[in-house]
């Protein structure tokens, strides 16, 4: 069972920067895809960006591509975010994913972990 735990997040005001982390448990097989979905109140939750352990692959979503940045660092099993020139339309609970495979749905994820509120305000 792999166990993630985000941090990072808090309150911004547009056009600021956040990063947020997720510490994996352990390095498995079952994690080799890891990313990060958002979900703000009342809607789905969505894919925001995604990478393969390996490095060979990253994916962002239209919406924040140019603007936000995934990396990983092998020796603390942690996955990051960049997040520059925030929006209020980024305002959700950002929430770490692991699979084996390569996700965009949130439907096709295996773990989860509990959440971070990214506040972006005007």
């Amino acid at each position: 069972q792999v166990q993630l735990v985000e941090s990072g997040g808090g309150l911004v005001q547009a056009g600021g920067s956040l990063r947020l982390s997720c510490a994996a448990s352990e390095r498995t097989v079952s994690r080799n895809t890891m990313g990060w979905f958002r979900q703000a109140p009342g809607r789905e939750r969505e894919f925001v960006a995604g990478i393969r352990w390996s490095g060979s692959w990253t994916d962002y979503a239209e919406s924040v591509k140019d603007r936000f940045t995934i990396s990983r660092d092998k020796f603390k099993n942690t996955v990051y975010l960049q997040m520059n020139s925030l929006k209020p339309e980024d305002t959700a609970v950002y929430y770490c994913a692991a699979d084996p495979l390569t996700f965009r749905e949130a439907r096709t994820v295996d773990y989860w972990g509990k959440g971070a509120l990214v506040t972006v305000s005007s």
